[in-house]
């Protein structure tokens, strides 16, 4: 059987990675439709901590992270930085960790009236995960 009742239960958390501030989001695989949770205000040993207890409270098959790059594509500072974030919570959580592209999530959540800019952008960016890939697969990384 195919189709949308016979697809696997898989949660995710989503992360738009700042210096000073991550935001965190949620969503299935069923509903395919991500929500906003928190932002964490923590950093270094702290931050991963509180990422460390949302995973063990939502129990994700795998995450999503924004990676941000300049409006032509080009990679910056903080593109290195994303990625060395997502790096770091593979190897802490032994997840899969799929990159999106996250150029404007923070203009769009503004958009939205968003209070909590941060986790709205972390929402934008699982949601963007789900349109770009209809089938879901967290085996994989991106």
């Amino acid at each position: 059987m195919s189709g949308p009742a016979s697809r696997t239960l898989r949660q995710y958390l989503a992360f738009d990675y700042g210096l000073k501030r991550v935001g965190v989001a949620t969503g299935n695989s069923v509903s395919r439709q991500a929500q906003p949770l928190r932002t964490i205000e923590a950093e270094g040993k702290l931050r991963f901590e509180q990422i460390a207890r949302l995973i063990d409270e939502w129990q994700p098959n795998a995450l999503v992270i924004g990676v941000p790059f300049h409006p032509d594509g080009a990679e910056h500072e903080n593109t290195v930085r994303a990625r060395k974030f997502g790096g770091q919570l593979r190897g802490r959580f032994h997840l899969p960790v799929h990159e999106v592209d996250e150029r404007y999530s923070t203009t769009e959540a503004h958009a939205y009236g968003a209070k909590d800019l941060d986790a709205a952008s972390a929402a934008i960016l699982l949601q963007q995960y789900f349109n770009d890939h209809p089938e879901d697969d967290s085996s994989g990384e991106a």
